[in-house]
């Protein structure tokens, strides 16, 4: 039997990278690493899911970028919320609460 899969669905995704930018701006791979990191190593946030995960919200306009220089010298795209992604962390978490809910009544059922 294999083991579940670590990688984060599309709205999952959508809605952690929103938490994780309420802590600061942050570059692609530094977004990538925290979801990681916060997740204890369950969640594989890869940069394959994160970059068209990162064009969605800027086209909803949760988020902004804008290019910059890293702590190793490196350009870099750096994101940071709006105030309208903001205000959708809470609705997006809502939403997610919701289907959780109803998937897991699916699944106690016998």
């Amino acid at each position: 039997m294999q083991p579940p899969s670590s990688d984060v669905l599309r709205g999952t995704l959508d809605l952690l990278i929103l938490k994780t930018l309420t802590l600061e701006p942050m570059h692609g791979w530094g977004i990538g690493q925290r979801i990681q990191q916060l997740s204890r190593g369950v969640l594989d946030a890869n940069q394959g899911s994160l970059y068209p995960a990162f064009q969605r919200l800027e086209q909803r306009g949760w988020i902004e970028s804008e290019w910059r220089i890293t702590e190793n010298n490196r350009r870099a795209k750096y994101y940071r919320l709006t105030t309208t992604g903001r205000r959708a962390v809470g609705t997006e978490a809502a939403s997610w609460r919701r289907y959780v809910e109803a998937v897991e009544l699916i699944l106690q059922t016998t």
